[in-house]
């Protein structure tokens, strides 16, 4: 099974339930891997894995829709993907928020998610 992976991919988008995270946004960090089955092996054409450049424009894409909650982005990224990528098999996102509005709390916040095409009806 291969895997195609982003790593750390800085976004600025504004969810949270927070009014101020709704004005000011955060950043976010995303960590995507999304694993298949080729058809054949080697690979040796795009036609044959899963864009990278691709997988990047549908991130952005649902991280530029603010939405509430982590949980709900991460979701309709995974599911988006099995959809849109018939060769994906599994999907695992990670999102952390790096700038929390917690008082006094130092770290970051972040959701993850691994589905696989069987856990969905497509």
């Amino acid at each position: 099974m291969f895997s195609i992976h982003l790593h750390q991919l800085a976004i600025h988008a504004y969810h949270g339930l927070y009014e101020e995270e709704k004005v000011l946004g955060n950043d976010f960090v995303i960590d995507l891997t999304v694993q298949y089955h080729p058809a054949t092996l080697p690979v040796e054409q795009l036609e044959q894995t899963i864009n990278y450049v691709s997988l990047y424009e549908l991130v952005k894409k649902h991280m530029q829709v603010a939405t509430p909650l982590l949980e709900t982005v991460v979701s309709n990224m995974a599911i988006d993907i099995l959809a849109q990528f018939s060769l994906s098999e599994e999907v695992y996102i990670s999102i952390r928020k790096l700038h929390p509005p917690i008082a006094q709390f130092t770290g970051a916040t972040g959701v993850s998610l691994s589905l696989n095409r069987k856990d969905l009806s497509l």
